[in-house]
């Protein structure tokens, strides 16, 4: 009698343990997912991507140029935007001035020379929540082999779900201004503007 008692009283230790185990497991799992739910590297989807360069035509109007298929990744965290990071690749050859003569002429070495320099990059350093959904994000921005420190204003467009591939899905705005010659691109400074806008409109998934 004792040693069924002594054995009854082991399996119900043993079931207690256990179920122990199954729920520390559940919080464990539970907790994980929100750590990846606010931690999420998103790649950047080219056909939904875009960078524009705004700048000043001898005071007479404001021309621009695009680039295309753009590349890289966003991993945002929502409950630490701090700890968010941004990474975009351009493919300077991409560029459309919507002026032939002038689109030739960004590709040549007095401009971008694409043959030596073909890509431009920004990597960034800090993100900084400056209200709700908008982002001061630094970084190195690299043109034509020269990096400088530039700071990106940004807005979440919209983050979830995405319509049609069913993955988690997120899109930016984001926009800077820069001097032209500091990155060794000063043709006809200062009757065409020293200050270029960039602006880049992004949409980015999860894998």
């Amino acid at each position: 009698m004792v040693f069924l008692s002594l054995n009854k009283t082991l399996t119900i230790g043993n079931l207690t343990m256990i179920g122990k185990l199954k729920s520390l497991l559940l919080v464990s799992t539970a907790m994980l997912s929100v750590n990846t739910m606010a931690n999420t590297t998103y790649t950047i989807d080219p056909t939904h991507t875009s960078v524009i360069a705004t700048w000043n035509h001898f005071g007479f109007s404001n021309p621009t140029a695009a680039f295309s298929d753009v590349s890289g990744s966003i991993t945002y965290d929502a409950d630490k935007p701090s700890a968010s990071t941004i990474s975009v690749s351009i493919p300077v050859k991409t560029v459309d001035t919507f002026v032939p003569k002038l689109t030739d002429e960004f590709m040549a070495e007095a401009y971008f020379d694409v043959s030596t320099y073909p890509t431009a990059t920004f990597e960034s350093t800090k993100v900084t929540s400056t209200g709700e959904n908008t982002y001061d994000v630094a970084g190195r921005l690299t043109i034509k082999g020269t990096t400088k420190l530039v700071v990106f204003k940004a807005t979440l467009n919209g983050k979830g779900p995405h319509p049609m591939t069913q993955k988690a899905a997120i899109g930016f705005d984001a926009s800077t201004t820069i001097k032209r010659s500091d990155f060794g691109i000063d043709q006809y400074v200062p009757n065409v503007s020293d200050e270029v806008t960039l602006t880049i409109t992004t949409e980015a998934q999860a894998k």
